[in-house]
């Protein structure tokens, strides 16, 4: 019987470098995308899933991060008092779907060492694992990723790799993965290998910011080496896992939209604004003066 999907990881504990000096004291994960930070976005995503139980893999400098889901009373009072409360209406709703944990990476030693931190918490379940500085965007009737993952999850049971298609000129800045299709959206993988030269990129298919984990990937991280920088890649991990059981890939019905540099960021933030109608026209005479 395959287990149902109860937890969620969503490492939130990087430097934020490309995004100096903003990143200086804000975290990026709290940087807006209209009318709320990036990371409620994330955890938001996990809750359409049906994902109740989160936990954000955070540092000493991201406390704003942990903050963000808690109760803020005075900001409540005063908002009540002066009939706003439906200013914080997307905060309360989504914490009354899920509930939020906190556990601190203590040295930033890469995706997979963080993810390594969830373990306690994470126990022997299966576990939805979201990138806290990535969004995504979906056509019409068309799922998010962490529900399609979740919808393969059902089916399958095994661990899920999120895919995109890149450019082939772009596949050296991606973990990218070999496999065989199975349908349209769904590959068996064979071998994942990180940020591999363009001339030897088994396909165009990249890791995309989602996965859904078992539990014994924490073994697997335990036995591997850190590699360049001194980080532990998950890529690496999920590789010796591998060979113990099948994974499969889902390529994404949605679009990434990353937030981690100010272009990028800003190129977000439009994304989001033109699917609200009333926001996308107070914009377009900026855009098209």
């Amino acid at each position: 019987m395959i287990p149902t999907l109860q937890k969620a990881v969503i490492p939130a504990a990087g430097f934020g470098t490309r995004m100096l000096p903003a990143a200086k004291s804000i975290p990026k994960e709290m940087l807006p995308v209209l009318d709320r930070p990036t990371i409620q976005y994330v955890v938001e995503e996990a809750a359409d899933a049906g994902v109740p139980d989160i936990l954000l893999v955070t540092s000493r400098d991201k406390k704003a991060v942990e903050d963000h889901f808690d109760r803020a009373p005075e900001v409540e009072q005063r908002l009540a008092a002066s009939n706003k409360s439906h200013l914080l209406d997307s905060i309360k709703h989504l914490m009354q779907r899920v509930k939020v944990h906190s556990v601190r990476q203590q040295e930033q030693k890469g995706l997979g060492h963080a993810v390594l931190q969830a373990r306690h918490h994470v126990g022997d379940h299966p576990f939805l694992c979201l990138l806290g500085d990535t969004l995504f965007s979906a056509p019409p009737n068309a799922p998010l990723p962490a529900t399609q993952l979740a919808d393969a999850w059902r089916e399958l049971g095994t661990p899920l790799i999120a895919l995109e298609q890149v450019p082939q000129d772009k596949v050296d800045r991606y973990g990218i993965v070999a496999g065989q299709q199975l349908s349209p959206t769904l590959w068996k993988i064979t071998s994942l290998i990180e940020k591999p030269p363009r001339d030897q990129a088994p396909t165009n298919l990249a890791i995309c910011a989602r996965y859904i984990l078992t539990p014994d990937i924490f073994d697997f991280l335990d036995q591997t080496p850190p590699g360049k920088g001194g980080e532990i890649q998950l890529t690496d991990a999920l590789n010796l896992l591998l060979q113990r059981r099948p994974i499969h890939g889902v390529l994404l019905q949605s679009t990434r939209h990353d937030i981690g540099n100010p272009i990028d960021w800003l190129k977000t933030n439009i994304t989001f604004a033109r699917q609200t109608p009333a926001t996308w026209h107070q914009l377009l005479p900026l855009l098209h003066p």
